[in-house]
């Protein structure tokens, strides 16, 4: 390029950075105006989500509220019990546990569930009123005709999550001070219980952070859709802001402030703004982004997370913890199995095989499990050697090279800020492609957490860049927490700053027409 081309260049270029830095900075700040509110909602009730979840109802919890299991009322045998179905041999996966104060076995297989009950051998019918009542009072423990009662054939604030909406109509009784349960017609279970404490920790959290507001949440593709897009435009926004406040910033402090060299140009509000958007720009801009991941935007990939349960895990965790029939627990009838610990409050006996053999597993008040075998003494888990043998027998191709392992704290794969998941774990790692782990607990000899690099970015850019969930910080409390909070804030502070200007564009931009009207008025009178 001779002279005249490059003095041309130099020219063309210096006439397009003004145009294009004006057209970001306008874009960046219409994107603001449009999306400043929910950024001003997703950064505070973010430091709620640390903290407080959704209300909702786990197995666990009904355990918990559930009577123990008498030995001295369970009449039937599995196979009995099995026999009172229409079709004896769709059992699937049976548990003997209670509903209604009463041993009744239950057999799921898919989303269908059958009830026999252990003292009787009846199976169970229609729920009555009563019995709905009866169960919604035993689970609070306040009396029945204190509580008020409602049909619900809609969603309301609490049951806006799909898996209760293929439960209606649900029957909710709510108590002076202020416990509410939720039971489905149906089933007579209760599938939702709140408390005012549960119910304000969900609007300091999960409803402003999910945007779980009812008229939205209740319509689940429109509001998938609108997640998405909000947080994807926001991403962009976030990253337009990020690149206007680099271009303005001086490191040579060429601009004036109160008198004295500064390195950003603006005044006021907007100069907080670009500070905090200088601090924090980044971090809102991958924290919008990973949580557009989590409503899994992008079509998923063959072989996508989850996929080594598809190619062979799920194998693994049938053999380890897997269906048995009801006739194999002939040699040993429940009440035999429950004698093995006469003092134990056993809330539960599940009916599985383990390595090919049936076995009761029983789980006691407070959540701790105990193995019941057909023959011999009860068990506090299964033999880690035993499973290490299933692992490996059900590899996922053949002469995958197995490495396993006792591992008791939790890694960057298999973690919980909280400590519920459990320790210590079996770790079985593949040498495969895709460097399988499995996390198995030895106490039930489940799986209760697997990994590969097709997780990657589920692991990383969402749970990684959203949570900040990074085991050099994560396991570090209250350093993750005051990091967490430090970044919340300061995204707080960016999002305000943006509602304050987002306000003075509004007004300008209102008042101009109301003036533009009054014109055009006073004109036409004229």
């Amino acid at each position: 390029m001779g002279t005249a081309g490059s003095q041309q260049y130099a020219h063309l270029r210096a006439s397009l950075d003004p145009m294009l830095k004006r057209s970001i900075v306008a874009l960046h700040r219409w994107l603001g105006v449009t999306l400043c509110l929910l950024f001003s909602l997703w950064f505070p009730s973010g430091i709620g989500m640390m903290y407080w979840d959704f209300p909702s109802v786990t197995p666990a919890d009904c355990l918990a509220r559930s009577p123990s299991l008498d030995p001295e009322v369970i009449k039937l045998s599995p196979a009995e019990a099995a026999g009172q179905l229409d079709d004896p041999s769709a059992t699937g996966d049976i548990r003997l546990n209670t509903f209604d104060g009463r041993p009744v076995y239950r057999f799921r297989s898919g989303r269908g569930e059958e009830i026999v009950y252990a003292d009787s051998g009846e199976r169970r019918r229609d729920v009555s009123f009563e019995t709905m009542r009866r169960i919604a009072a035993r689970w609070t423990g306040q009396p029945a005709d204190a509580a008020k009662e409602e049909s619900m054939t809609d969603v309301d604030q609490w049951t806006v999550q799909g898996e209760l909406r293929t439960l209606r109509p649900l029957w909710k009784y709510s108590w002076p001070n202020g416990e509410q349960v939720y039971i489905a017609q149906a089933t007579g279970e209760v599938v939702q219980y709140t408390t005012p404490g549960s119910r304000l920790g969900a609007y300091l959290g999960a409803i402003p952070h999910w945007l779980y507001f009812t008229p939205l949440r209740k319509h689940q593709p429109q509001w998938s859709a609108f997640v998405i897009w909000t947080s994807g435009i926001g991403t962009v926004g976030s990253i337009l802001g990020l690149i206007v406040g680099i271009w303005m910033y001086s490191p040579a402090k060429r601009y004036r402030y109160a008198g004295a060299p500064t390195s950003i140009p603006y005044r006021g509000q907007k100069r907080l703004h670009t500070i905090a958007g200088l601090i924090f720009g980044i971090g809102a801009a991958t924290w919008a982004f990973s949580g557009m991941l989590s409503m899994d935007p992008f079509p998923a990939r063959r072989g996508a997370p989850g996929a080594a349960g598809r190619r062979g895990g799920g194998g693994i965790a049938q053999a380890l913890h897997g269906r048995a029939r009801p006739d194999a627990f002939t040699p040993r009838h429940p009440r035999e199995a429950l004698g093995l610990m006469p003092a134990a409050a056993v809330k539960e006996l599940e009916l599985m095989s383990f390595a090919g053999q049936p076995v009761y597993l029983a789980t006691l008040a407070g959540g701790a499990t105990r193995v019941l075998p057909m023959t011999g003494e009860s068990r506090d888990a299964f033999d880690w050697n035993r499973i290490a043998d299933v692992v490996r027998g059900q590899a996922l191709t053949p002469g995958t090279r197995v490495e396993i392992e006792l591992a008791d704290r939790y890694d960057a794969y298999y973690l919980d800020r909280r400590h519920r998941k459990p320790l210590p774990v079996v770790l079985a790692r593949m040498n495969d492609d895709d460097r399988t782990r499995f996390y198995i607990d030895p106490r039930t000899a489940r799986v209760v957490g697997t990994y590969s690099t097709r997780n990657w970015t589920s692991r990383w850019l969402y749970h990684g860049l959203h949570s900040l969930d990074f085991p050099w910080l994560y396991d570090h409390r209250p350093l993750w927490d005051i990091v967490v909070i430090t970044f919340m804030l300061g995204g707080t502070a960016l999002s305000i700053t943006s509602l304050i200007l987002a306000w003075r564009v509004l007004g300008r931009k209102l008042a101009y027409r109301i003036t533009m009207s009054e014109d055009l008025i006073a004109e036409q009178r004229g």
